[in-house]
């Protein structure tokens, strides 16, 4: 799961359980409207045919053991073999998204994670973001349920691509539970780890029983708000805050970096075993022999919202070149050598590039910068064992590269991912010149735009 584990300090995750005996509550068929003052700017309600899967358009179904070249077992432990198997994850046509964990004969745990094609959420400046959404943990609890840790949570969308970045990108983790105990968990995780700002690899959190029902046996309503004006990010369960963390706890320098990126993305997963659900098992490995197969994370709705804040002014870019830190979308560059245009994430792009291949942006302006990022938001197919460079040059096609980032296969052709580059300070006007290298001959990379950062 996370790129990282531990347990929080002095368990306040040992609340009592709450003891009433309230029967689960029932999906809602649709996302509720927001709160005076927010508007919904992203969700999703898992309304669709029983045993179909979540939308290829707003999630990425992350697979396997780990991110391609980052951490083994998602950086905690976890043990499960993530699938996009109907299996593991689907829609139950009541409104609802089940992710399940199974073990098979020979002992091993299936299950499933996604996370948002989106990576962009985040305030206006001045203004809040809240993400939200309607959940009901396993309903399991006891040694049966030791090993499982169901979680929604948002990473800092540097985290695309590069996958060693974390903590400083930031890490939201909304709502977390293990080993079926009745109490909902809120961590932030910021800065360097160990140590650092947020205490890592702890993070600074807080958790609480459920209102009402036990976490297991109901839907609850978990929501993360980041409030950009008053510095604060606060974590609420059905509309009761239980953990907020301000910038003045953790720094400007650590608030800054994990605040001023384009944005993050959510996620929601079950894993099984791991650091966190071992540590609340007297530090003994999860899941055990009496952990049971076949239990669900259930979710109703996912849902982001916007509040206030004054949205940075934009302007349509000329054809091919523009502000160099805003989306250079490929599918309009002055110069195209290589791909094909087609449909990329609700727009276009410029699919299967293979060696040889560039784009150019004519005349696109840094101002005074200087600029020291550049992001492409890429996908590749390519077959195992071949990959390639993306490069980006100033003002000459065979210029030095200014910053150069690998790229192999994500998952699919539509599997998108926002792969950042360090690059040397660049200010002023120049035309930018995206190549691209490789020492195979078949495509490996579809580019839908590029942007450069401060």
């Amino acid at each position: 799961m996370k790129p990282r584990r531990r347990v929080l300090a002095a368990t306040t995750a040992l609340l009592a359980a709450v003891p009433l005996a309230i029967a689960a509550m029932s999906a809602n068929a649709s996302i509720p409207p927001p709160a005076t003052g927010w508007t919904q700017v992203w969700g999703d309600d898992f309304n669709g045919p029983n045993g179909s899967l979540p939308s290829s358009s707003d999630w990425i179904f992350d697979l396997g053991h780990a991110y391609p070249g980052g951490p083994a077992n998602w950086g905690t432990g976890e043990i499960q073999n993530y699938t996009n198997s109907t299996q593991n994850i689907r829609l139950d046509g009541a409104g609802n998204l089940r992710i399940t964990a199974l073990k098979d004969s020979a002992g091993n745990w299936t299950s499933s994670r996604i996370e948002t094609q989106r990576s962009n959420f985040r305030p206006a400046p001045g203004g809040k973001l809240a993400i939200e959404g309607r959940i009901q943990m396993p309903d399991v609890t006891g040694e049966a349920a030791l090993g499982y840790w169901p979680a929604f949570w948002a990473l800092g969308s540097p985290y695309r691509g590069n996958y060693w970045n974390w903590p400083g990108i930031g890490e939201f983790d909304i709502m977390e539970n293990v080993n079926g105990i009745n109490s909902v968990w809120g961590v932030l995780h910021c800065d360097v780890a160990p140590g650092g700002a947020c205490g890592e690899f702890t993070g600074i959190g807080n958790s609480r029983a459920c209102p009402g029902a036990s976490c297991q046996s109901a839907f609850h309503t978990y929501r993360f708000e980041w409030d950009d004006a008053a510095k604060t990010f606060t974590w609420f369960v059905d509309g009761q805050s239980f953990h907020q963390v301000t910038q003045a706890r953790v720094g400007a320098t650590a608030w800054n970096q994990m605040t001023s990126h384009a944005g993050y993305f959510v996620l929601l997963n079950l894993a099984m075993g791991g650091a966190f659900p071992n540590a609340l098992n007297n530090n003994q490995p999860t899941p055990v022999a009496a952990t049971q197969s076949g239990h669900s994370l259930v979710v109703d709705y996912v849902a982001v919202y916007t509040a206030g804040g004054t949205p940075p002014t934009t302007t349509t870019p000329p054809p091919g070149g523009g502000s160099a830190y805003s989306e250079l979308q490929a599918e309009n560059a002055a110069e195209r050598s290589g791909g094909t245009v087609g449909p990329a994430e609700g727009g276009s792009g410029v699919h299967q590039i293979a060696n040889g291949g560039y784009l150019k942006f004519s005349g696109v302006d840094f101002g005074s910068g200087p600029a020291r990022q550049f992001y492409a938001r890429v996908a590749s197919g390519a077959a195992g064992g071949v990959s390639g460079l993306v490069e980006v040059r100033l003002d000459s096609r065979t210029a030095a590269p200014a910053g150069t980032f690998a790229v192999g296969d994500t998952g699919g052709w539509d599997a998108w991912r926002t792969v950042p580059a360090n690059i040397s300070d660049i200010s002023g006007v120049h035309d930018v010149y995206v190549t691209f290298t490789s020492g195979q001959p078949a495509p490996y990379v579809s580019v839908n735009w590029v942007k450069f950062g401060t």
